[in-house]
């Protein structure tokens, strides 16, 4: 009873073979020949050489999941900068904890090279660390018309002249 489907299957076991062949499209194929990118580790973080005046010689961190600018409020004291405008901005900080600036310094001016660039920073009590005191956020990367290669780990920032 079953021997005339076994004869058939065995004299077109060729169309079998082909109709079990499944083509792969090119990320599969890239996977199954190891022909993925090397993964590389973290670059690290992207800190700004830059001056402000009262506070030569620093490092920003340039972050780019920050909405705003950031300062101490030690940072702003020591720079005797122009009385703040008050925010009712709350910030929710990486921890979940609520925070409430102190206010907002505006038109601040960071020189980075031989560039000046306008940017309005968030001042809040925080205790920030000496050698990076500032983050530059969002606003400032765009208002730099920056630039950033994570692969060689350079940041461009350019001035509209």
């Amino acid at each position: 009873k079953f021997a005339p489907m076994f004869k058939k299957l065995l004299n077109n076991k060729d169309k079998l073979i082909e109709l079990t062949k499944t083509p792969l499209n090119e990320n599969c194929s890239a996977v199954v020949l190891k022909k993925l990118p090397e993964k590389l580790g973290n670059p690290g973080r992207f800190l700004i050489p830059c001056d402000v005046t009262g506070l030569d010689n620093c490092l920003a961190l340039a972050d780019l999941g920050a909405s705003i600018n950031l300062m101490p409020l030690s940072i702003w004291k020591k720079l005797r900068l122009p009385t703040l405008n008050d925010t009712k901005m709350v910030l929710e900080l990486a921890d979940r904890t609520i925070s409430k600036p102190t206010g907002v310094a505006k038109n601040v001016f960071v020189k980075v090279g031989k560039f000046y660039f306008p940017a309005n920073f968030v001042i809040l009590d925080f205790v920030a660390d000496p050698r990076v005191p500032l983050i530059l956020g969002q606003p400032f990367l765009s208002t730099a018309h920056a630039l950033i290669d994570v692969f060689e780990g350079e940041i461009t920032l350019r001035h509209d002249d």
